[in-house]
């Protein structure tokens, strides 16, 4: 009897209702195994680098998680992006370096770039951390996989005889690759303007590496090919950590500098780990590399020599690093 009731009260409800009823049930079922496939480790294992394209302003707990949940499932790009954010702003330099090294064996450029930068300046450590060789090595097999920063940081090491046997011509035929390369990542982009593209394929003297004080949008080459190219996009890693320490007031800690290079965010983890321009002294750079790309995108307009430049508590420019003073590029 009380089951019939049942079949009577279903079937007195208006064909709206039921539809709407059922719709809902199968959404809500629908839904509930999309977000169970999604959070499969196949699916996050494979997630793409704009997946993990996470804003300094909507860091949380949730966020870590599921970074951490992606790394876990073995997603080299959240190793590194992970590894990246623990490092230099949460401080957590043992495993954010355990992660980079992860994405590192994975054959992560990214990865194995920011490991040979870490050792380049010791970063974590002491001045007497620096491994120079260990640092080339890095490079070089960053390079290997066509990373531009690793094959300029590269290049200037040979050119300077930093951390491996002086060779100029190798080091020069480095900048001439990375600079081929940079040049071909902007003619393959499909968003691309072909009219703006014919602009940077132009001849322009202005824009020659001999000529100082050189203007006009874009960033030179280092070569001699006389164009100009769009500012490299940074890493979803790198925004993050600009952001992070623009919102504590571009400071990392104290008496530490941000690398000047607006598309890096390394901080320094250490007083006078980053070298600095040895004209101005007003900049100071984690690489060669962002050295490089700041010169051509802006410092070049900016830079002046000065008698002498002390820091902001009053030391003097050679600090513990001082073998480390950039020459302009």
């Amino acid at each position: 009897m009380r089951d019939e009731m049942k079949v009577l009260f279903f079937n007195s409800l208006s064909d709206c209702l039921t539809f709407l009823v059922l719709l809902s049930w199968f959404y809500w079922n629908r839904c509930k195994r999309l977000n169970g496939l999604g959070l499969h480790s196949l699916v996050l294992s494979k997630a793409s680098q704009k997946t993990f394209a996470i804003r300094a302003k909507n860091w949380s707990d949730s966020a870590h998680r599921f970074l951490k949940l992606c790394a876990d499932a073995g997603n080299i790009e959240a190793c590194y992006t992970l590894g990246m954010i623990r490092f230099y702003c949460l401080q957590n330099r043992g495993n954010g370096a355990s992660l980079m090294a992860k994405a590192a064996i994975g054959s992560h450029a990214p990865a194995l770039y920011s490991l040979a930068v870490i050792q380049f300046n010791g970063s974590g450590g002491s001045k007497n951390d620096k491994d120079l060789r260990a640092g080339v090595a890095l490079c070089a097999r960053a390079a290997f996989f066509g990373h531009i920063d690793a094959l300029r940081e590269l290049g200037h090491c040979l050119q300077d005889g930093y951390g491996v046997r002086q060779n100029i011509a190798e080091g020069r035929r480095f900048l001439v690759q990375a600079n081929a390369r940079e040049l071909a990542v902007v003619l393959t982009n499909p968003n691309s303007n072909m009219s703006s593209t014919r602009a940077w394929l132009t001849w322009n003297p202005q824009n020659h590496p001999n000529h100082r004080h050189a203007s006009g949008p874009g960033c030179p080459l280092l070569s001699d090919f006389g164009c100009n190219v769009p500012a490299p996009e940074a890493h979803p890693a790198s925004r993050f950590m600009a952001e992070w320490f623009a919102s504590r007031g571009g400071v990392p800690g104290p008496g530490l500098r941000l690398c000047s290079h607006a598309g890096c965010g390394r901080p320094e983890t250490r007083k006078h780990e980053f070298r600095r321009c040895s004209v101005c002294g007003a900049v100071n750079y984690c690489s060669r590399a962002c050295q490089a790309l700041d010169w051509k995108l802006r410092h070049k307009e900016q830079c002046a020599p000065v008698e002498r430049w002390l820091d902001e508590d009053g030391e003097g420019g050679e600090g513990e690093d001082n073998d480390d003073v950039m020459p302009d590029s």
